[in-house]
């Protein structure tokens, strides 16, 4: 048969970076066309290989993929689709092989975070099981920042930085007012069980009068005397009090703050609500004003403000990605090996999803100040390489430019159709 095709997929949260992987890619997938047919890729992330609405990205411009550079969210769509084990849903998988089949599929690189890493696993045992030819390479993204055996994790430098900088601006705002107005904010993040974002936010202040004041992190558990407490005496010091707090904050004994009760897609706990459930107390129990945000989406996509540092990384990964596939590795992810020495540099590595796929890396006691409260000097040169340099898009009247691609759907092959 003719050379094989590639199919790649975008998963879970999208980020300010996640289509610098795909133009990277995309790009080394062109440069390489003696060996690597079309890409395409999945509509809505894998449930676009299930239900054979796959993209043709060589009718894109080589203006359009490099304009993904610059631009934030899923270029072709992601989805929460976690698929179950190949004893509870063997279909699903075989479906996949089905599709790759038809459309002369030998390498699936997917672009997501832990569960992603799994799926990738899963993918190529049952490839090979089924003597289908597949090499499945998993690309690292999760702005949690929490996979394994990668310093780092793109699109967490530039959630860092987002949160950094808000947190320094809204600080100076709530300093100006505080004689008169409001006492307390709290800026709720994201981060279910790591508390990497939380901590990004530390940079922004170097002693403990500059904010954040308090930082919340899912590692330490929620005393709510010793925050009420800390809360009062950093008013009665600095006229104020910033507080960061990660979506994930909980009590000894696991249970979220903030926990709603429902289910996501990936079967975990909803969060929400932390932010408002911490004004309260304030409110209730020392009488303060207050006023409080959560980031929510808003620092996942904001490209406009972007770590070069992440950028670049992420391009480098999914250029890799491609790369390792052509040198005949299988059921592997790229990964940032962060360099020796004083001065930051970092390279590429390889690490095997095996030891991947279901393992989330928390941030370690010594990053955490002994009162659990802040960040410590390790924590702090951990953090300040990844937010480092400003990858700012191009702009037009005023606003980033952003590109759309035209998203050109590939002939179905199959006759039966999947529902997912």
């Amino acid at each position: 048969m003719s050379k094989k095709n590639a199919f790649y997929a975008q998963s879970g949260g999208v980020t300010a970076v996640i289509n610098a992987s795909a133009c990277g890619v995309i790009e080394t997938a062109r440069q390489n066309r003696d060996r690597i047919g079309k890409v395409y890729a999945g509509r809505n992330g894998i449930i676009g290989a299930l239900r054979e609405d796959l993209i043709d990205t060589s009718k894109e411009s080589k203006a359009a993929i490099r304009g993904l550079l610059n631009t934030p969210s899923g270029a072709f769509g992601s989805c929460r689709h976690k698929l179950k084990s190949l004893e509870d849903n063997r279909a699903e998988y075989e479906r996949l092989i089905e599709v790759f089949k038809a459309h002369n599929i030998g390498y699936f690189f997917y672009n997501g975070g832990g569960d992603s890493a799994d799926t990738c696993l899963k993918v190529s045992q049952l490839s090979e099981s089924m003597g289908y030819p597949l090499q499945a390479i998993h690309v690292p993204k999760t702005i949690d920042n929490d996979l394994p055996l990668t310093d780092n994790c793109p699109g967490f430098g530039s959630v860092a930085k987002y949160v950094a900088v808000s947190t320094m601006e809204a600080a100076m705002d709530v300093e100006s007012m505080c004689e008169t107005s409001t006492k307390v904010f709290i800026l709720e993040v994201m981060g279910r069980h790591a508390g990497w974002i939380a901590a990004a936010a530390g940079l922004a202040g170097e002693s403990r009068d500059e904010a954040p004041h308090i930082i919340l992190f899912p590692e330490i558990p929620f005393d709510h005397d010793k925050f009420l407490a800390r809360v009062q005496r950093t008013v009665k010091r600095c006229g104020y009090c910033v507080v960061v707090a990660s979506e994930g904050a909980q009590y000894k004994d696991g249970r979220f703050l903030a926990e709603s009760g429902l289910k996501d897609a990936f079967g975990h706990s909803q969060l929400g609500g932390l932010a408002p459930f911490l004004a309260a107390l304030v409110k209730d129990e020392l009488g303060y004003k207050y006023h409080w945000a959560v980031a929510d989406y808003l620092q996942r996509s904001a490209r406009h403000i972007a770590s070069q540092t992440d950028v670049d990384q992420a391009y480098a990964l999914g250029r890799a990605a491609v790369e390792f596939a052509l040198r005949g590795d299988n059921a592997v992810m790229p990964c940032i090996v962060r360099g020796k020495g004083k001065r930051y540099s970092w390279s590429i590595g390889e690490a095997r999803l095996q030891d991947v796929a279901n393992v989330e890396k928390k941030m370690p006691r010594n990053y955490i100040t002994r009162d659990g409260f802040g960040i410590t000097e390790a924590a702090r040169e951990y953090l300040a390489p990844l937010v480092a340099g400003e990858a700012y898009p191009p702009y037009r009247n005023g606003l980033p430019q952003y590109v759309r691609l035209k998203n050109v759907a590939v002939p179905r092959k199959l006759k039966k159709r999947f529902e997912v």
